[in-house]
């Protein structure tokens, strides 16, 4: 019988430094890195290495000391964030690509100002474009409990056939709770298949 295994993800040296005050520089992020990674956290999320050099810097230097735990970049789907992720995370023993991209009605009119269909082929080709440099490649659909289910599903299909190995659904609204959260389920009835295949 397999057992699965429950992995840590911590956001800390990206999303937690989003706190008033909590920011850190490079030496910081590094020291903070190395102690996630003696803990035992499993993967850590250093960076989002297009927003500044400061955190393209931090990635790179993590990647070439992090020896048990996986190091991932975050990237939105496209060439140049996907790009610019992947050389900071070159060095990496394990590295992951992180990409992330909204699917939420409210934020692909409002936000990105694109179409469900320029959503779902951003998704795929930038995916694509990262299982082509990086064998560990997630995604993330942004702001995933509000979205359509059925557009929701054919995303993480579209990306689960462009080669993403691992999918999370953040959601910044709390509105999910363990017993709805997997499988994905479509309205209209059974589960997403993508879901059965991560």
């Amino acid at each position: 019988m397999k057992t699965e295994r429950i992995l840590i993800f911590d956001t800390t040296l990206r999303d937690g430094e989003q706190s008033p005050g909590c920011s850190m520089n490079v030496q910081e992020k590094v020291r903070m890195g190395l102690q996630l990674e003696k803990l035992g956290v499993d993967i850590i999320e250093g960076g989002f290495p297009i927003a500044s050099d400061g955190d393209f810097e931090a990635v790179r230097v993590l990647a070439t000391q992090l020896r048990r735990a996986r190091i991932a970049a975050l990237a939105r789907c496209s060439h140049e964030d996907v790009a610019r992720a992947w050389d900071a995370l070159r060095p990496a023993a394990s590295p992951r690509l992180h990409l992330f991209l909204s699917t939420s009605d409210i934020h692909l009119t409002a936000k990105l100002k694109i179409s469900r269909a320029t959503a779902l082929q951003q998704a795929r080709e930038a995916v694509a474009f990262a299982r082509s440099l990086c064998a560990d490649v997630e995604f993330s659909p942004e702001d995933a409990t509000r979205s359509d289910p059925d557009f929701l599903c054919d995303v993480l299909q579209a990306v689960v056939d462009a080669g993403a190995t691992t999918s999370t659904s953040p959601t910044p609204w709390a509105t999910r709770l363990p017993r709805n959260s997997l499988p994905c389920s479509r309205p209209s009835g059974g589960a997403c298949a993508a879901s059965k295949r991560l």
